[in-house]
């Protein structure tokens, strides 16, 4: 397959954010692009917006003086649909309703040649249900862009039931040599990137409900133990709550209601109050001018214990918590316990300290116990969350805590909840992505590349299995599954047959 020539016309339908930004994007890679909306005048409005950005590119020293003239030169205004007939490619940017995005489709065909490839950004609909209306399928493909468009880059090139491998070929090319990191899905609800997300979301929706902990203490345990570049809370809130909650009643209602997808009552309240986050002013967190930034509950400074007793060896990422305690000058007795679970410790009080298996501390019958949170990296962490079960006596928290802050960390703790913030959550992404390949949704690679550069995950998720261990991974979303016995948690046969296939059986 070959990209569109470069010298052939892009138009574009609909010229809110989206719709300028991707012609912003066809524009710079050599396009002649037509812009075409349905309210008259706002085309020409678009396409001085978009001129205006190529001179802060020229201020920025990013694109040359005359690369910008070229590009103006190549810009136009459409007032009809009919002015859109020799385009190569067309792509939709208008209203996430259906029967809209039809309509204009079968309008379309009745203009441009039968060679012209039909294509919508649509993030939620289905590309099937979009392409039914048209004569031609087969020309028929999504074409997810992120926001803003000129900057992020990845594209999400979504084949409908219907389309066929020529037209997805050239879609995916043609998003290449824009410079873009295009990868491929099948329609399923949600494509890659907004189907696998759902958990980031959603469990720390479920945290808070559960009152584990507050928005911001929980974002930063995801940014400061895992690396995430922004929690849950405040991605919702610049995202907008209404726009996050649409998608995830979407992306539910296309499972049929799947409780793995379920929305969540709290942001339904929020939604209804009208505290939609940064363009509000409010959300999860006060956007008004002086108010307080949100402060995550940090325990204060205690003294470290003077030696540790590792009784199992500390698997996975929390292996190197051994070689960070020696290096504190803390004093490690290895007495390798049979029958411990892994990633256990005994403080000098006799309290437990162990790595979340995805039970509660306060359902261990060994006495007084501690769970810690996983980290991706242990080392790099500059956080970690504990949670005290019901025995363990505040001396043996501060034993717990000052173990943690002489390794340098800071330390959240936290309510006594399964899976604690970040095992349980990076376990689900992990599932879902297990799950969507197995599906035929999309590929490991592809995957992992959609995470990373669709939401700036710190890795992707089939790194994430291979780092943890997928024999964990099962085993914790095993536990939450008996502690929620709602199916939410049940792992996938995929997470399952990874096991067999490794040779790792349970």
């Amino acid at each position: 397959m070959t990209a569109i020539e470069s010298g052939r016309t892009v138009a574009v339908v609909g010229t809110g954010t989206m719709g300028q930004g991707i012609a912003q994007v066809a524009l710079v890679a050599g396009h002649p692009v037509r812009l075409y909306d349905a309210l008259p005048g706002r085309a020409a409005e678009a396409a001085d917006a978009i001129g205006r950005r190529l001179d802060r590119l020229v201020e920025k020293g990013k694109l040359p003086p005359a690369e910008r003239a070229a590009a103006r030169a190549r810009l136009s205004p459409a007032t009809a649909l009919p002015e859109l007939a020799d385009a190569a490619l067309v792509i939709e940017a208008i209203v996430e309703e259906l029967d809209a995005k039809q309509q204009l489709f079968a309008a379309l065909e009745d203009v441009v040649g039968a060679d012209c490839l039909l294509a919508t950004n649509t993030s939620s609909l289905s590309v099937t249900a979009v392409a039914g209306a048209l004569r031609l399928p087969g020309r028929f493909v999504g074409l997810h862009f992120f926001n803003p468009a000129p900057l992020l880059p990845l594209v999400e090139v979504v084949s409908a039931f219907t389309t066929s491998p020529a037209a997805a070929g050239t879609a995916y090319e043609t998003a290449a040599a824009w410079g873009k990191s295009p990868v491929r899905s099948a329609d399923t609800p949600g494509f890659i990137v907004n189907r696998i997300a759902r958990p980031f979301y959603a469990e720390a929706l479920r945290l808070y409900e559960e009152r584990a902990e507050d928005p911001a203490t929980i974002d930063a345990v995801l940014r400061e133990s895992c690396g995430f570049r922004m929690g849950p809370f405040e991605l919702m809130d610049l995202i907008g709550q209404d726009v996050n909650e649409a998608v995830t009643h979407s992306v539910w209602e296309g499972f049929f209601r799947d409780p793995k997808f379920t929305p969540s009552l709290a942001q339904r309240r929020l939604v209804e109050a009208g505290l939609l986050g940064r363009k509000a002013g409010r959300g999860w967190y006060d956007y008004a001018e002086g108010a307080a930034g949100p402060q995550p509950h940090t325990a204060e400074p205690c003294p470290a214990p003077a030696a540790v007793v590792v009784q199992t060896r500390l698997a996975g990422p929390a292996a190197v918590l051994e070689e960070l305690i020696d290096e504190a000058g803390i004093k490690v007795t290895r007495d390798r316990t049979p029958g411990e679970r892994e990633g256990c410790m005994r403080l000098p009080g006799g309290a437990r300290l162990a790595l979340t298996d995805g039970t509660p501390a306060t359902d261990d019958v060994s006495g007084a116990a501690i769970r810690f949170d996983l980290a991706l990296d242990y080392r790099a962490a500059t956080r970690v969350a504990i949670a005290p079960g019901a025995q363990a006596s505040p001396q043996d928290v501060r034993e717990a805590v000052g173990l943690f802050q002489a390794l340098g960390k800071k330390v959240s703790v936290i309510d006594d909840v399964p899976g604690m913030i970040v095992a349980r959550t990076v376990a689900m992404i992990v599932d879902f992505a297990a799950d969507a390949e197995a599906c035929g949704v999309a590929s490991r690679a592809d995957i992992d590349t959609a995470m990373q550069l669709g939401v700036n995950y710190p890795g992707g998720p089939s790194e994430w299995a291979s780092e943890i261990g997928r024999p964990w991974l099962w085993n914790l979303l095993d536990s939450l599954h008996h502690q929620y016995a709602n199916g939410r948690y049940a792992p996938s046969r995929a997470l399952r047959r990874s096991l067999k296939l490794t040779g790792r059986m349970l």
